[in-house]
């Protein structure tokens, strides 16, 4: 076993405000939606601390970006170029996921700094990172003073479109958050992922070929 430096602090601190901020959001999220039936806080006190956490997860996405960017590290979030390599990287790691890791099969990715994630991961937060969360926080700010962005709610065709797309992409973000727990378990041990976002070093096994 060997330890590697994955996880640079400011990742750290963006990757546990950003946990937080998810978690407040949901459970805020879910009580604006069905404050009848969850009934935790005033709908006014929930409506307020989700703005707030709203924009904390605006100006922590930017400070992600900027640093990603900046650093040059942005790069471990692009997929390979070669579609028969990123296909066939694919197919290896989902076949780890839905039989090899049962199997006590080594996992087809080993990450380092500057390739930390396998080819599905790629594809899976580029598209969350850049795609995904901004739309979620764009219709998140246009709910957030409808008064104000009218013009800009027309554009996306409405204030129920608006909503709605939030809404499944709250759906969508809180199914994936028991996924990403899920994927996080799946070290040498149970807590060996989690530990390495406290601590930066990630514990692997060395390999020999």
């Amino acid at each position: 076993m060997k330890r590697i430096f994955l996880h640079p602090l400011p990742i750290r601190i963006w990757h546990w405000i950003n946990a937080a901020s998810f978690l407040v959001l949901i459970v805020t999220g879910l009580q604006i939606r069905y404050r009848e039936f969850l009934g935790l806080m005033k709908f006014k006190t929930a409506v307020d601390i989700h703005n707030m956490f709203g924009f904390i997860l605006i100006f922590n996405f930017f400070i992600w970006l900027a640093y990603y960017i900046l650093s040059g590290k942005i790069k471990i979030y692009i997929p390979p170029l070669n579609i028969k390599k990123f296909i066939t990287g694919c197919v290896k790691q989902a076949r780890y996921y839905g039989y090899g890791l049962f199997m006590g099969e080594e996992n087809p990715h080993h990450s380092t700094a500057d390739n930390k994630f396998n080819p599905m991961q790629q594809m899976a937060y580029l598209s969350i990172m850049l795609l995904l969360i901004p739309l979620q926080l764009v219709t998140g700010l246009l709910l957030w003073d409808v008064k104000a962005f009218a013009r800009y709610i027309d554009i996306f065709g409405g204030i129920k479109i608006v909503d709605t797309i939030h809404v499944f992409l709250f759906l969508f973000f809180t199914s994936f958050l028991f996924v990403h727990i899920y994927l996080a378990t799946l070290g040498h041990t149970v807590l060996a992922h989690i530990k390495a976002m406290f601590t930066g070093y990630e514990e692997i096994e060395e390999h020999v070929h």
